[in-house]
């Protein structure tokens, strides 16, 4: 009697796993794999800056208001307030060969998957900020991007210039690159370019305008995937994520994506 019962029990349970697989699917290993990485990136950035002297005001994933963006807001991944300048910092997760320069409007990773140039991405980003703090501080805004060390950089070498307001550095010498940069500025400008009751009235303002609604949230994210998908060069029409990675392994393509039909014109 117990046996029987057993059975039908562990079938019914073996059907419920299944019945629950089917409405949540787990999600591919590769993307669970990026999710972590990006995660563990994001951490170790973090911890950096959470390192910093107490006096300099760190901020983190940060959603502000950007009518000229594309979803009409700006996603900013770190900022650090400090008295010889406000650090602005986009962080990249990707892996391979960065290819880039600083006035060229794509970027590519092992000369194949494009993106925007980080740096034009982040000038919105600090537009944006700029706009809610208020345009005397646009001169002591310095731009980062941060990739992690499984990259390889093939940029213009004044990107790591430690004198320019824009640099590219790893994720794990990113508190090094800033602590080597409030130092020129300290040999610069001799005295602090920010007080303490600014740093803090800075802090306020973006706080005050960081956006918090999760909805609002998920139309940006909503946005920037019907921007990156990818369409025809001819007719427009959108292309999968092979046909675009064939045309752009494809010289005959210039670096442009066609949909099969117009593959053959």
């Amino acid at each position: 009697m117990f046996d029987k019962w057993f059975q039908k029990r562990k079938k019914a349970l073996q059907t419920e796993k299944a019945l629950n697989r089917q409405k949540n699917p787990a999600p591919p290993k590769s993307e669970e794999v990026s999710k972590r990485k990006g995660e563990i990136g994001e951490y170790k950035i973090n911890i950096q800056l959470d390192q910093m002297p107490k006096e300099y005001l760190h901020m983190s994933d940060l959603m502000i208001k950007n009518s000229k963006a594309k979803s009409d807001y700006s996603q900013i991944d770190h900022i650090l307030i400090t008295d010889f300048g406000i650090f602005v910092i986009e962080t990249k997760n990707y892996q391979g060969t960065v290819y880039g320069g600083k006035d060229r409007k794509t970027w590519s990773v092992n000369g194949k998957f494009k993106m925007m140039n980080p740096f034009y991405q982040n000038y919105g980003h600090i537009q944006a900020l700029i706009s809610v703090i208020g345009k005397e501080y646009e001169d002591r805004m310095i731009s980062i991007v941060s990739f992690t060390k499984r990259c390889t950089f093939k940029i213009d070498s004044d990107l790591r210039d430690i004198k320019q307001n824009q640099l590219i550095v790893y994720d794990v010498e990113l508190s090094e690159f800033i602590n080597r940069k409030i130092n020129v500025q300290k040999l610069i400008h001799k005295e602090p370019l920010l007080t303490n009751i600014e740093i803090n009235n800075i802090y306020d303002q973006i706080n005050k305008h960081h956006i918090t609604d999760p909805n609002v949230v998920d139309k940006h994210v909503e946005a920037l995937n019907r921007s990156s998908t990818t369409t025809c060069e001819i007719c427009k029409k959108e292309v999968s994520d092979k046909v675009k990675e064939f045309c752009l392994n494809n010289r005959r393509f210039k670096g442009k994506v066609y949909c099969y039909t117009h593959q053959k014109m």
